[in-house]
């Protein structure tokens, strides 16, 4: 990202960011004894259960005696006295001399630790102690496998090593000083080794390169990242991955012959023009046998156009992230590309624009006319993104797609009901959206399935046109996703996920780059492989 980006001319404010090398942790599968090994840092993922103890305060845990042993009982003694129980983000870390490691850690995972969610939050807390502490080599071990299988093992030590890599990311771009994070290698211990382990911890170094090219995607600002620089961007994926990976980018002309009125309605009053991103991963050898589309809203900023965003909670100074679903699209397209999976075409599809103010610009009441024949009468122009995306999917649709997926920012209704952390799902394919729901629980995003009442499309109903672009405030991400299916062809299954709410964390001020692993994973589940 930061590469393609740092070239681009932006002007306003004389901001680029700075052209930071890839910063790559090297992961090992090791069966040393934990005794044995030796570094920076030994980080011990622990549960309630396993820090349980006998009358003389030893542990019953194995792995956990095996190290007290080490330190004569001291680290039973700190986690007593640090009031240390395993629960969930909890952690002790210990500086002792004398043994091979330089510092223990133990880092709660609850009451048991089964799921992605978990291992996940593992990697980022040991990230976050590796940082602390300097550490450059560190080991990553679970004090007790009970109740994983084989596969359940390999899932969990890709997990977490997708946790550490995202936990250890610093987005340092646009700071004027920074610090380098040290860490350089983590091996994890007690999960075996040999081709499959080794396979799953190359998949967590392509699929986390995805998700943080899809934060700084969305990290970035509108006076940096405009239209024209996010299609730069695709193409350079496209450019690295040239195997596998093709792109067809279209000019504002070329969208006004394929008749996508509803999109360059939206374009109509910026100064940075218009750009529809198309890539296309074919997979390498023999030909696909199912064909996918995903598309996400591709608004670089949001200014709510006539109907401009005012007063508390409308977020407009946040609204580079409104294409935040362009990002976990196009960070997919970037890991796909590199995991390469047989069987699937993929098409990546973004209608890339910005909703400004200006003498040229859609006014509320006017009528847009979509690629597909179909008439909106626009009466609220803060509600442009399902207009870009009308034409999007459309669009999708005539690539031959079985299956079309669209990621959105799209409304603050989506916000008030499942809040920061869940994404709204709406779709008529109950099929699709176990397929979906499947890839979330590996990837550890959290979804839920929201009803598309037919009834609320009375609300959309336009004297005047066929349809208005907005309902009003009840039901509001509804009516928006039942908007969405009108464009949508009737062959095709359809799902619409509404990713307001955790495309951000506020507590961070920085991006998630959430939907990028469900996205990667559901490609795989379509794949032959």
């Amino acid at each position: 990202m930061a590469h393609s980006v740092a070239r681009a001319s932006a002007t306003l404010g004389l901001t680029h960011p700075a052209n930071l090398e890839t910063y790559k942790i090297l992961f090992s599968a090791k069966d040393t004894d934990v005794a044995e090994w030796k570094g920076d840092l030994l980080a011990v993922g622990v549960t309630e259960k396993d820090l349980e103890k006998d009358e003389n305060s030893r542990f019953h845990n194995v792995i956990l005696q095996k190290i007290d042993a080490q330190l004569n009982g001291l680290l039973g003694e700190a986690s007593s006295e640090e009031d240390f129980n395993g629960k969930a983000r909890q952690a002790v870390v210990l500086r002792i001399p004398g043994i091979n490691s330089k510092r223990v850690g133990l880092f709660g995972l609850g009451q048991s630790a089964s799921n992605a969610i978990a291992f996940k939050s593992l990697g980022e807390a040991v990230a976050a102690a590796a940082k602390t502490a300097r550490a450059s080599a560190v080991a990553v071990l679970l004090a007790s496998l009970e109740g994983l299988s084989a596969e359940s093992k390999l899932s969990a030590a890709s997990a977490i090593a997708t946790g550490t890599v995202l936990g250890a990311h610093d987005d340092n771009r646009y700071k004027s000083e920074s610090k380098e994070s040290v860490l350089k290698s983590v091996d994890v211990l007690g999960f075996g080794n040999g081709p499959e382990i080794e396979q799953k911890l190359k998949y967590a170094e392509y699929l986390s390169s995805g998700i943080i090219f899809g934060r700084e995607l969305v990290n970035s600002p509108a006076n940096v990242l405009t239209p024209e620089v996010l299609a730069q961007e695709a193409l350079d994926i496209a450019s690295q991955y040239s195997d596998v990976i093709s792109a067809r980018i279209l000019d504002a002309e070329q969208c006004k012959q394929l008749k996508m009125g509803s999109y360059l309605g939206v374009a109509a009053a910026s100064a940075n023009p218009p750009h529809f991103i198309h890539l296309c991963y074919k997979p390498p050898g023999e030909p696909a046998k199912v064909k996918l589309a995903l598309v996400g809203k591709g608004l670089t900023f949001d200014s709510g156009g006539y109907n401009i965003k005012t007063g508390p909670g409308c977020l407009i100074e946040l609204m580079k992230f409104d294409m935040g679903g362009s990002a976990a699209v196009l960070g997919a397209a970037k890991a796909i590309a590199q995991i390469k999976p047989p069987g699937v075409e993929t098409h990546f599809i973004v209608a890339a624009c910005e909703n400004m103010i200006s003498g040229t610009g859609m006014r509320p009441g006017d009528i847009v006319t979509a690629s597909n024949g179909k008439t909106i009468e626009v009466n609220n122009t803060d509600a442009e993104g399902r207009l870009t995306l009308a034409d999007a999917l459309i669009y999708a649709c005539n690539q031959g797609v079985e299956k079309v997926v669209d990621l959105a920012t799209l409304t603050g209704a989506c916000i008030v009901a499942l809040g920061p952390s869940i994404a709204g799902v709406f779709t008529p394919n109950d099929d699709l959206f176990q397929e979906v729901f499947a890839a979330s629980e590996l990837s550890g995003e959290k979804l839920w399935r929201m009803p598309l009442e037919e009834s609320y499309w009375e609300t959309m109903k336009s004297g005047v046109a066929d349809m208005v672009n907005t309902g009003g405030r009840p039901g509001g991400a509804i009516t928006a996703a039942l908007f969405l299916k009108q464009f949508v062809d009737e062959k095709v299954q359809w799902m619409h996920i509404d990713i307001a709410g955790p495309v951000w964390n506020d507590t961070k001020k920085a991006a998630t780059g959430f939907g990028v692993s469900t996205l990667v994973e559901w490609v795989l589940k379509n794949s032959s492989a």
